[in-house]
């Protein structure tokens, strides 16, 4: 795997408009919603009432207790493979969560990233102008074909067909950069790991790729009726 600097990537700023709301400001000075606030702002009822009820049995502390301790893994987890892909050291770390992220580091490394030969960025600020932006975790190629590349963690193994806002996120940058670079990325990869260091992988290509770049269309046009 070889980090090459083939794309000008350039890092957006996060701003707070009048309105309270945080979004990314444009080289153009104008700002927009991030993917992840679209599609939080879109979830279908039925999210909506599955979340409630998860919260509702486990009760509200414990709860916030396993989400807070979710993104600390899977920000963790993002460091370590940054790290990785920049060559640069990686240290275990003392307490648990800090050695559960850099072991589930090492799977998404040992299994996925075997597949990618060149990586052209990570961390990368895109955006579709005048309508969102977000940051992407790797671009590069993926098993020859130049794809979007999404690191995550999971408490527990995951079926394809629950994870379809995954697949919005992946066409969603990658038509970004289609925008910006005149690139003609077809292929999002989901690298997972979950917490006992199960690995999986989802691949969206062809029809696959096309049905989430028009749901996502969908739920951006839906953002901007609301």
């Amino acid at each position: 795997m070889i980090l090459l600097e083939k794309y000008d990537y350039h890092e957006l700023k996060r701003v707070t408009t009048i309105d309270r709301k945080r979004k990314y400001e444009l080289p153009n000075g104008s700002a927009v919603p991030s993917v992840t606030t679209i599609l939080d702002a879109t979830k279908p009822r039925e999210e909506r009432e599955a979340l409630a009820n998860w919260k509702k049995r486990v009760g509200e502390t414990q709860a916030q207790q396993i989400s807070t301790e979710a993104a600390n893994v899977g920000t963790l987890m993002h460091k370590n493979l940054e790290l990785y892909i920049e060559s640069h050291e990686r240290k275990v770390g003392s307490n648990v969560i800090h050695q559960k992220a850099y072991n589930m580091s090492n799977v998404i490394i040992a299994e996925g990233l075997r597949n990618v030969s060149e990586i052209y960025g990570t961390e990368v600020s895109l955006y579709y102008e005048g309508l969102y932006a977000g940051t992407t975790d790797c671009v590069g190629l993926w098993k020859g074909n130049l794809a979007i590349l999404d690191f995550k963690q999971t408490n527990k193994p995951k079926k394809k067909e629950w994870i379809s806002n995954y697949f919005c996120q992946l066409a969603a940058y990658a038509m970004a950069h289609n925008e910006m670079f005149d690139t003609d990325i077809k292929t999002g990869v989901v690298l997972m790991c979950s917490r006992d260091l199960g690995y999986q992988e989802f691949v969206i290509e062809g029809e696959e790729f096309e049905e989430a770049a028009s749901h996502w269309n969908k739920r951006v046009e839906q953002y901007y009726n609301l």
